[in-house]
């Protein structure tokens, strides 16, 4: 299924993102689109209402999230029949991205040209700042609340060689970094806090020094390092290096390969060595 969004008769659904705390941060396109649109669908009225004043813009404000998603999919299906654009927005970045939207692409990417407006994320205006690599990365959101299922979610993780994003609540990052540091253990990680607002403040520091922190306040991106396999000992011999090679899964033979490549050796002199032990 193909969308030229912009050369067909369809009515569209426009993802506006929005600032994550410095109004300055809109962009123009955003700005035009909500006042174009012939509804805004939002995720609180009471945070949007607030945004659409300071611009100006006058528009009928509907709530949708998650618990109000069937009745609010009806009103939109109605939209879609009327021929209605309409924008969709969260309290703050790129909708859908963690925050609600995803059914509203799901159930009408066939009848409406849905249509991103750009702008920011925390995801990314955390990760360009951090000072760690910042690719490849995966990004978590916001973790179980169930301390078995978080457990459960960061062993996956263990052994990721992507940085690691998340979104945490204060109230639970102390728990969070405390599970880190026994399944990842010594990891470099960023808090990025208040992002974009007066008290915005980017913690760097490792899980090994994260019980020194002080309580924290205001929304939170912590991002992780990725894991880093710990290099071969020197002292090893070739029978010791290719076993250690075939305990992480290789073959005899992409061990013995390996190990002749690291050590600059003949792979016969290295296949005879492994062989005659």
């Amino acid at each position: 299924m193909n969308q030229s969004s912009f050369r067909n008769d369809k009515p569209t659904i426009y993802f506006v993102s929005t600032p994550i705390g410095n109004l300055d941060d809109i962009t123009l396109r955003a700005i035009k689109t909500l006042k174009k649109v012939d509804k805004i669908y939002c995720e609180d009225t009471r945070v949007s209402s607030k945004l659409l004043a300071h611009f100006d813009i006058q528009k009928p404000l509907f709530q949708y999230h998650d618990h109000n998603k069937d009745v609010a999919l009806k009103h939109i299906e109605k939209d879609m029949t009327d021929y209605l654009d309409i924008a969709v927005i969260s309290d703050a970045g790129t909708p859908v991205i963690s925050d609600p939207g995803f059914a509203i692409v799901k159930t009408f990417k066939k009848e409406a040209n849905i249509v991103p407006i750009p702008g920011v994320s925390a995801v990314i205006t955390a990760l360009s700042a951090s000072g760690l690599p910042p690719h490849p990365f995966m990004f978590y959101g916001f973790l179980p609340s169930k301390t078995r299922q978080r457990q459960k979610l960061l062993k996956s993780l263990e052994t990721k060689t992507e940085t690691l994003i998340f979104y945490e609540s204060p109230h639970r990052l102390s728990k969070t970094l405390s599970e880190m540091k026994k399944i990842f253990k010594k990891r470099d990680i960023v808090i990025a806090r208040e992002l974009t607002k007066r008290y915005e403040e980017f913690i760097r520091t490792d899980l090994d020094h994260c019980d020194d922190l002080s309580p924290l306040k205001g929304e939170i991106v912590l991002l992780v390092a990725g894991y880093t396999k710990p290099e071969m000992p020197d002292d090893l011999t070739i029978l010791e290096e290719i076993t250690q090679y075939m305990n992480d899964g290789l073959t005899s033979k992409q061990a013995i390969k390996k190990c002749a490549k690291r050590r600059d050796l003949p792979k016969n002199t290295v296949y005879m060595e492994y062989h005659n032990n």
